[in-house]
């Protein structure tokens, strides 16, 4: 598996998926944003940004500006891997908002605006963006993890239980109880380790 593979989706929020775009799905770490052409794959993937502008940010784009955009991005993922470690498990308060000054000087940067729009026979109104550099790929980002931090309950951000997994997500299931990134991967294995176990014990 390399970074043009498809990236992973598990997370049930936007947010985590972004920290989750570095993972070891089986026994390598993969980085879907190691470099520009990575963060525009992993936003189209994503659906952050429209495709029309990834190809014209990827036309217009200045040697090595997507790749400086991409250092960028992993910055702030690793800033807010490490607020979310911290904070995970139980509900955020107002005492976390100093920790949150970076994204708020992110948000600060958006050229956001809204315009109506003709949806299903009827006027609405849209969110839309200008997209003037680069730069402005990290801004649908921003907002995803302020979705993240607004929106969800902190006390279910989880990290997945498999030994070697590094990947968070929301556990939106009733009763709370998912332990995995997906039964797929992490619950399976699991199933299988615990199988040869009692196994195991039972020829003892």
């Amino acid at each position: 598996m390399d970074r043009h593979s498809p990236a992973i989706f598990v997370a049930d929020a936007p947010g985590l998926d972004f920290l989750n775009s570095v993972a070891t799905p089986v026994d390598t770490p993969v980085d879907w944003i190691a470099d520009g052409e990575g963060l525009l794959f992993w936003l189209g993937q994503a659906k952050l940004v429209p495709d029309d502008v990834l190809r014209d940010l990827r036309a217009n784009a200045l040697p090595g500006e997507l790749d400086k955009v991409a250092d960028q991005a992993r910055s702030l993922r690793e800033w807010f891997r490490g607020f979310v470690r911290d904070h995970k498990g139980r509900a955020l308060d107002a005492g976390a908002l100093s920790e949150l000054e970076p994204l708020n000087r992110l948000l600060e940067r958006d050229d956001a605006f809204g315009r109506i729009e003709v949806t299903g026979g009827g006027l609405h109104l849209h969110s839309a963006r200008r997209w003037r550099t680069p730069d402005s790929l990290l801004l649908p980002i921003g907002e995803a993890l302020a979705h993240l931090v607004t929106g969800e309950d902190f006390t279910y951000v989880k990290a997945c239980e498999g030994p070697a997994c590094t990947l968070l997500f929301a556990d939106h299931t009733k009763g709370h109880a998912r332990r995995w990134c997906s039964m797929a991967i992490c619950g399976n294995r699991a199933k299988q380790a615990a199988h040869r176990q009692r196994a195991k014990a039972h020829r003892h």
